[in-house]
């Protein structure tokens, strides 16, 4: 019975973390490795430590990551330090209006930061839409990972 319980609850974990990949609100790819902590607590699926530990520092490299991608987008697509800084001021406004403000805010915060430091309004599009595209690839890479975990989820418990 206890076996039953864990295993809902591990996949609960893991839709929660597929949402949160998307959900700013919600740490998805740690919420989706607790749920293969939960279900090897279950006589069905063990997992080794290695991987344990593979995963936790894949996850904990994604979420570093994950505030620093957009950044990194705007700085690639030609922004300035002005731009990095308006991103990151971006980022954190924009996480005050979410669920849009975290898209919105990095976008905004590059072309204003772009704008105070002299530049052209079309160069501080660039830097923009830079910064909205490393948005898009650490989400892309969340889904990846929190999919991943998803099918050892699968993997595990058809063995």
């Amino acid at each position: 019975m206890l076996d039953i319980v864990l295993i809902v609850i591990s996949a609960l974990c893991l839709i929660a973390g597929l949402a949160g990949c998307i959900l700013p609100f919600l740490p998805g790819p740690p919420i989706a490795y607790l749920g293969l902590v939960f279900l090897h607590l279950t006589d069905k699926v063990q997992y080794s430590t290695t991987q344990f530990i593979v995963w936790l520092l894949i996850v904990a490299v994604l979420q570093v990551l994950d505030y620093f991608i957009p950044m990194l987008g705007s700085k690639y697509s030609g922004g300035s330090k002005w731009g990095n800084w308006g991103c990151i001021i971006g980022t954190l406004v924009g996480l005050l209006f979410l669920p849009w403000g975290i898209i919105v805010g990095p976008f905004l915060g590059a072309v204003i930061g772009e704008l105070l430091g002299n530049k052209e309004f079309s160069q501080a599009l660039k830097s923009g839409f830079g910064s909205l595209l490393g948005f898009i690839l650490g989400t892309l890479l969340k889904f990846v990972i929190c999919g991943y975990f998803c099918y050892q989820f699968i993997v595990g418990l058809v063995r």
